[in-house]
């Protein structure tokens, strides 16, 4: 009997130091992984950032010292892109891979690229999107149109969400995602170009569900953002310019990329330094808006008091 007491005894002693050291492993995942701020400069990745917003957003960037990996489909765009861009700052800070962001493959390697180059990813901003250039009713739409549309604003932007995390996590300190929205995020109507603003709507709904995915996997320190540009001047847009109702609303509402880029990167600069609750130790999701709803407003009842922004853009007739 006494044996057995011992043993039984003994058996308690290593349970309790078993169930001590699952849970100091356990406390150390919860506490390793707390975010923490990141401070600049930052290594950054753009898609789409060889001409309009992107190409803006990642001259803001390098302005202020970071390192950015530029990105599009086209291979002779990326190229020349990074020829231009190093010439003002440096090879050292600007690297660029083409990528398709509806394919996978494509999408992993610009990943694995970015973190080969950079040495760790802070901020990867989905920028790549497309309405087809084309604006009509959605039942005029090619198929072709429609998949490419569909392709590129939401299966991008989801890959590109995947892989981007996946290199995050590896991270000590993290990082943070930023995904572009644009016409229909607010669940508006947006005719003559119905698919593209149905695929931005889907924008806050995929931030939400990666968020909560990713606090019940207790990964605290990778935060998922948005990003509002509102009407920039970019081919995407005044490829629409073709009525004097879209006239008056791109000479009234729209601004130059470079006008919206510096608006944006210092704010989004600002969010790995200061975005993180210092209860939870988690990264505090942030929409970003450029053309915020009051702002808009003013602007139009501006325009029709005063006639401010009339042909700023295109020519009203």
């Amino acid at each position: 009997m006494l044996r057995g007491r011992s043993g039984m005894q003994g058996s308690c002693r290593s349970l309790r130091i078993r169930c001590h050291a699952q849970a100091a492993t356990t406390l150390q995942r919860t506490t390793s992984n707390r975010a923490v701020p990141i401070n600049p400069p930052y290594g950054i990745v753009i898609t789409g950032s060889t001409k309009g917003v992107g190409r803006a957003l990642a001259e803001e960037f390098l302005r202020q010292g970071d390192t950015v990996i530029i990105s599009s489909r086209s291979d002779e765009r990326v190229t020349a892109a990074v020829s231009e861009l190093s010439k003002e700052f440096g090879t050292e800070r600007v690297k660029g891979l083409s990528c398709n962001v509806s394919q996978a493959s494509e999408v992993r390697n610009l990943a694995d690229y970015a973190r080969d180059q950079l040495g760790k990813v802070d901020i990867w901003i989905n920028n790549a999107g497309t309405n087809a250039y084309k604006y009509g009713p959605l039942m005029e739409s090619t198929d072709e149109d429609l998949m490419e549309i569909v392709q590129t604003n939401v299966l991008g932007i989801m890959l590109c969400c995947k892989e981007a995390v996946r290199v995050m996590r590896e991270q000590s300190t993290g990082g943070h995602i930023f995904n572009m929205d644009g016409a229909g995020a607010d669940g508006g109507a947006t005719p003559r170009f119905a698919a593209y603003g149905a695929t931005k709507r889907c924008l806050s709904q995929l931030a939400k569900s990666l968020q909560a995915e990713l606090g019940q996997a207790q990964v605290k320190n990778v935060g998922i953002h948005n990003l509002s540009p509102g009407m920039v001047t970019t081919e995407l847009l005044m490829s629409g310019a073709d009525s004097p109702v879209s006239k008056f609303f791109i000479n009234c509402l729209a601004d130059t990329p470079e006008e919206v880029a510096s608006f944006l990167v210092p704010r989004v600069r600002r969010i790995p330094q200061d975005n993180i609750n210092p209860l939870t130790g988690t990264v505090n999701p942030s929409y970003v808006q450029y053309l915020t709803k009051q702002k808009a407003f003013s602007q139009i009842i501006t325009r029709v008091l005063t006639g401010k922004r009339k042909d700023k853009f295109v020519k009203e007739g």
